[in-house]
């Protein structure tokens, strides 16, 4: 069995080599972490820039919104082009969706493991989503004679919405 001086001789030797809890003069184990605690950038580091910065990025979220929402708006100068609003919807959702990640999941203050995991994760559904490219594209080409009469085309498109402006040039009476 040891005895106390030989037992603080061995906590002495732990810490002189960086192992093991240091002790304070009432014998209970204190860390060497709880020790830089109390210092204002440890405390930052926890709190990751404050409330002011999660507002920030609420405000920027709430405005991304705006945008995207200005897209089905009779200002909108694209409103022919529906291709451009699209493209613009998905940058500003991306946007949206990666400021999120980052403050609100805290993604951006955690070690750099994180790229071992978002990166093969974001090359795998790219790969996939580009796979996908010619079924998508190619999916008319071997169907039955009966599928293809009730497939949907763009003429029938034009064909509906030319219907319905009659419609509404010259309505019915009767329902």
């Amino acid at each position: 069995m040891q005895t106390h001086d030989e037992t603080s001789r061995a906590s002495t030797s732990e810490d002189s080599q960086g192992h093991g809890p240091f002790t304070s003069s009432s014998g209970q184990p204190v860390h060497a972490k709880h020790s830089e605690d109390n210092s204002p950038a440890h405390s930052e580091e926890h709190q990751h820039g404050g409330i002011a910065k999660y507002m920030l990025v609420f405000f920027a979220l709430c405005i991304l919104t705006t945008m995207s929402f200005f897209t089905y708006s009779p200002y909108w100068p694209w409103r022919d082009q529906p291709h451009v609003g699209w493209i613009f919807m998905m940058a500003v959702s991306c946007t949206k969706a990666l400021l999120v990640v980052l403050f609100f999941m805290h993604v951006l203050w955690e070690a750099n493991w994180k790229y071992v995991l978002t990166i093969p994760a974001a090359m795998m559904a790219v790969f996939l989503a580009i796979m996908l490219i010619p079924d998508i594209g190619l999916r008319s080409r071997m169907v039955s004679q009966e599928r293809l009469l009730h497939m949907a085309r763009p003429s029938d498109e034009r064909l509906l919405e030319k219907a319905h402006a009659q419609r509404e040039e010259h309505p019915s009476t009767a329902h």
